[in-house]
């Protein structure tokens, strides 16, 4: 082997000596760097960054913003670059872009569980929409109910406590953590003191538990963040595409499917599923009340002249007797109920769509029948056939009813006819007026004795008629079933 000439290697003789002496390179120093502009300004900055500790976040000082200023304000003529790097070693010598640590938690089985809302877009009946997804998770197990609302009210925020609770079989022996919520906190005071709401409190002291508020703003999500990690892993795992449904209804049936398949499902490295960790907690959890708590909330609405009530910009009807009146509304999450005296006179689901009209073809049936001009052109004919109520059968009957009388009479032995479904299942009435078109008789009576003929013959027997307050004692006896028997002696003497 040539030997190399002297210095091919582009090496001083001291890196040579400081290789033979130690295998491991020395730590390269760097050389302590003057800066002749901001050096004098290192104080003005830093007074700058450090009063940004008590102000809004999003009002403190960037390093464009700090540039800005050292030219205006102090004439430095540096290159925003320069400063860019100063602040950012200034601000972690003061701590301003300290990161905050978190401590690890560890939940007891049963102790606690988290609440949140988070928001999702689904297809419901054709109408794209947002809706708002309820979840509940216990904090051990990581078991979690979902529940889809058409809006973040407090009746949903209600209700979904409700559902939950009735799904885990119990409630939770510790507390549940809570964002600032308005549906439970009216206003936030010193510290993790709160107002809550009246309704939040009784719904509370129903199932026996306590709260705790996070604290506001982004600072409080992490005293929460299994349920805040939760809603998102659900929307990416369940919800991803858009779903498309009938209803609500059929939405939540969809979610209840998801936390059943989600039971098989591991957190993190955890050895055991979410099932069998659940398994273990449920078992635990405080019995539920013998009651279920009521969410809805008491409204009272004046009736209009076209039969319905207003509730949250949204039309239910009401039987048309009642028009002008003031009722009682109870208002849930899912459904509008109308009471009289106590009484219910009307049951719709809540519309998710402001502006809508729930109306029902029977509460207008009396009105109808002295304004049989109105019926085929009357919005809840529409609902009716929409909803499969009014069928086939009835537009057949209605047909030739109004061929043999007229509009009028025709239209008013339809009405006949719709009045025996207060009484009758629709399958009777459906067999007797299908007995009505092949005798070509379309009297309203002909399909009630039809019809029950029809029931007779199928063993069922109609609903008992209530007896009403003011009868007399006799008209509770059980009498039996007249009989024409003792007429056939007259048959056999007229024969004879």
């Amino acid at each position: 082997m040539s030997r190399c000439p002297e210095g091919s290697w582009h090496l001083n003789r001291r890196t040579v000596r400081l290789a033979l002496g130690d295998a491991v390179p020395p730590t390269r120093k760097s050389p302590e760097r003057v800066a002749p502009v901001l050096g004098p300004h290192l104080a003005t900055i830093g007074g700058w960054l450090t009063a940004d500790l008590d102000a809004p976040k999003k009002q403190r000082h960037t390093a464009r913003r700090v540039w800005q200023r050292l030219m205006e304000e102090e004439g430095v003529v540096v290159a925003e670059s320069s400063v860019r790097g100063l602040v950012a070693q200034l601000k972690t010598e003061i701590g301003g872009d300290r990161a905050q640590v978190m401590v690890p938690q560890t939940h007891g089985p049963a102790e606690e569980a988290e609440v949140d809302f988070g928001e999702f877009t689904a297809v419901i009946a054709g109408v794209v929409m947002k809706v708002f997804m309820f979840c509940l998770r216990l904090s051990h197990s990581g078991k979690a109910v979902h529940v889809a609302y058409a809006n973040q009210t407090q009746e949903s925020f209600l209700d979904g406590h409700v559902r939950a609770f009735e799904a885990l079989g119990g409630v939770p022996t510790g507390m549940i953590r809570y964002d600032n919520l308005r549906p439970a906190v009216i206003r936030v005071a010193l510290g993790r003191e709160r107002f809550e709401h009246p309704r939040f409190i009784a719904m509370r002291s129903h199932y026996g538990y306590d709260s705790f508020f996070c604290a506001p703003g982004l600072e409080g999500a992490h005293e929460k963040g299994g349920v805040e990690g939760e809603i998102g892993r659900f929307r990416r795992r369940h919800l991803t595409p858009v779903p498309h449904v009938a209803s609500l209804a059929a939405l939540n049936q969809a979610l209840a499917a998801a936390d059943a398949r989600d039971d098989a499902r591991r957190i993190g490295a955890r050895a055991e599923t979410v099932g069998a960790a659940a398994a273990r907690e449920l078992v635990l959890l405080n019995p539920l009340p013998s009651e279920t708590f009521d969410v809805s909330a008491p409204l009272s609405c004046r009736v209009d002249a076209k039969a319905r009530v207003c509730v949250r910009q949204s039309y239910y009807s009401v039987p048309a007797r009642f028009a002008g009146r003031r009722l009682e509304v109870r208002l849930g999450a899912t459904a509008v109920i109308v009471l009289d005296a106590g009484k219910v006179i009307a049951e719709h689901t809540r519309s998710l769509h402001k502006g809508s009209e729930d109306l029902v073809l029977d509460h207008y049936l009396e009105v109808l029948t002295r304004k049989p001009g109105a019926m085929s052109g009357s919005t809840a004919l529409v609902t009716a056939r929409a909803s499969g109520a009014f069928t086939a059968v009835h537009q057949r009957f209605w047909d030739a009813a109004r061929k043999q009388h007229g509009d009028g009479p025709g239209t008013r032995a339809l009405i006949g006819v719709l009045l025996l479904h207060r009484t009758m299942t629709a399958t009777v009435v459906s067999a007797g007026i299908e007995g009505a078109l092949v005798l070509g008789n379309f009297d309203p009576d002909l399909v009630a004795v039809t019809a029950r003929s029809a029931m007779t013959s199928a063993g069922a027997t109609s609903p008992p008629v209530p007896v009403p307050p003011t009868a007399s004692h006799a008209a509770t006896t059980q009498r039996p079933t007249p009989s024409l028997a003792d007429y056939d002696q007259l048959l056999q003497k007229e024969t004879a």
